[in-house]
């Protein structure tokens, strides 16, 4: 029996998922500092975007302020993938991917604020059940990757102040034109910020090995699930798309025990409290669940599956 257009989308955004999970994983196998390491992403990601003729016509249509708005996130972002990857290095890939599992925490403290709506107090149970769940994960970690662990939940805080934004802006831009100005805007500020004395270069010519999995990270893991994303956005909720992309950080944890062995490094403490977080997370959007709320595709390009979308 042929599958229906929402089951096939719904198997479209799970392999999204996967390929967003894998980027913490090759966040960890390239050999990279964190700056170049997403210096070379987002200038690759750019790139192929400036071959699209559909992102160039999406930025000749945006106005002056959206594309500065847009831009001025595209900084937000690049902080977001440094200090993702920098968690990574710290750290480990189950480390970080379980800090990112906390951004809907920060989201749901966030988003009032910058959508200037009415605080739910039902977020304020949300954030509180996750803290039992991350003082497991901080006691189940080696004392070595708790500065890990502090980046990696300053990179979900900045997930979550980037969505918010990009939920605001929401419907005003084509997203690929979008995901061209905030990637382009990151890789302008990272250049900048390379001619701040004392700063790390960027400008760090990669490897073979690291060339290659620097190809396979902006286009399979960025380009190819955004290109999967947006079409299976037609057919499938905002809800069910949320669900799908909390799961994120579960389909990262498996692969770095699978193809890293990361589970020799962490404590079983750790995977109870990823547990709980998860759990947390998974729960909030079936008691928080909006009825024919619009799946909107602003930061797939952008924030992976973090796109937690209203």
């Amino acid at each position: 029996m042929p599958l229906t257009p929402t089951a096939k989308a719904q198997l479209q955004v799970h392999f999204c998922v996967v390929l967003w999970g894998f980027t913490a994983i090759l966040g960890k196998l390239i050999t990279l500092p964190a700056l170049p390491l997403v210096w070379w992403r987002m200038l690759l990601v750019v790139l192929a975007l400036a071959a699209v003729p559909r992102a160039w016509r999406g930025l000749r249509a945006m106005s002056a302020r959206h594309r500065a708005a847009y831009a001025g996130i595209g900084v937000l972002v690049s902080l977001h993938w440094l200090t993702f990857y920098a968690a990574i290095k710290l750290a480990n890939a189950s480390v970080a991917a379980t800090c990112i599992a906390i951004a809907p925490v920060f989201l749901a403290v966030v988003e009032p604020w910058v959508a200037r709506r009415r605080f739910d107090p039902r977020e304020l149970l949300f954030g509180i059940g996750v803290v039992p769940g991350v003082a497991l994960v901080v006691g189940g970690i080696p004392h070595g990757m708790r500065l890990g662990l502090a980046v990696g939940v300053l990179s979900a805080l900045l997930v979550a102040i980037f969505s918010a934004c990009n939920k605001r802006m929401a419907g005003r831009a084509d997203p690929l034109a979008v995901t061209g100005i905030e990637l382009g805007s990151g890789v302008a500020f990272l250049t900048l910020a390379a001619f701040v004395p004392g700063a790390e270069s960027p400008f760090v010519w990669p490897s073979a090995h690291d060339g290659t999995l620097l190809l396979v990270l902006a286009m399979a893991c960025t380009l190819l699930p955004f290109a999967l994303a947006l079409h299976a956005l037609r057919h499938v909720s905002a809800f069910a798309m949320q669900i799908a992309t909390n799961l994120e950080p579960v389909y990262a944890i498996v692969l770095a025990i699978v193809l890293l062995g990361e589970q020799r490094q962490l404590d079983p403490l750790f995977y109870f409290g990823v547990v709980i977080v998860l759990a947390t997370v998974l729960l909030h959007p079936l008691l928080s669940r909006k009825p024919s709320a619009p799946a909107t595709p602003e930061v797939l390009g952008t924030a992976e599956a973090r796109s937690l979308a209203e």
